[in-house]
């Protein structure tokens, strides 16, 4: 979601090359970015899976020099009354940035 207020949706591309599949969450920043967004204000990962999906070290890192303000919402899809909250710098706490 931008800082805006705009949702913009991903979903897991899966290749039978596991390397090659790419994680919602990148999807969604992916399209954001070429859509022209910069500001975020969160991030949702929701699957069916205990206690939520956690975003993998990629999408992480990604997430981390795009949306560094960003928070991360986790929740399982079969339990929306649980939602675990996070902050990037919680996430990745020394992540690899570009210093300009």
């Amino acid at each position: 979601m931008t800082k805006s207020g705009q949702v913009i949706g991903g979903a897991n591309v899966e290749s039978a090359s596991y390397g090659l599949t790419c994680c919602a969450e990148r999807v969604a920043l992916f399209k954001a970015l070429t859509d022209g967004h910069k500001d975020f204000a969160a991030v949702a990962v929701v699957a069916r899976c205990a206690g939520g999906p956690m975003p993998c070290g990629a999408c992480r890192q990604l997430l981390s020099e795009y949306a560094p303000d960003a928070r991360v919402l986790i929740a399982d899809s079969g339990n929306l009354n649980t939602i675990k909250q996070f902050t990037m710098r919680e996430l990745l706490p020394s992540a690899f940035v570009f210093v300009s």
